[in-house]
């Protein structure tokens, strides 16, 4: 079932902003790292508060963190650690988009998306 995608850049862009939250939440696909690539043998997989995220693109390039938040509606991330000055001088958090980060390590707290990585590295051999 992957009837969100499509090769026209108006339907992704439509989806993006006027979707539902279902298929924003597919959407927020990250790819992992080397390491855990032959580890789990999958590229990439929806991202999750907890997991720690390097930033490969942008002002905050090279910037290891852990999520705090993941906004679907925006389809970004808040990283711990990523953070400006306002011009009233308080800091603020700076969203990432998903695009601009590689998975480092996994959040494995949750049984179902554990289990489902193990169902996927045992399909791959």
């Amino acid at each position: 079932m992957r009837s969100y995608i499509s090769s026209k850049p108006k339907k992704q862009r439509a989806i993006q902003y006027k979707g539902a939250i279902n298929l924003k939440r597919k959407m927020l696909g990250v790819p992992l790292s080397n390491t855990l690539r032959e580890k789990y043998g999958i590229k990439t997989i929806r991202v999750k508060e907890g997991d720690n995220v390097r930033i490969c693109r942008g002002d905050f390039s090279g910037i290891d963190g852990k999520i705090i938040e993941v906004d679907t509606k925006k389809n970004c991330l808040l990283i711990e650690g990523i953070t400006k000055e306002n011009v009233s001088g308080t800091t603020v958090r700076v969203p990432t988009h998903t695009s601009n980060v590689v998975i480092t390590n996994l959040n494995l707290d949750d049984k179902w998306r554990k289990r489902r990585l193990n169902d996927k590295k045992e399909r791959a051999k």
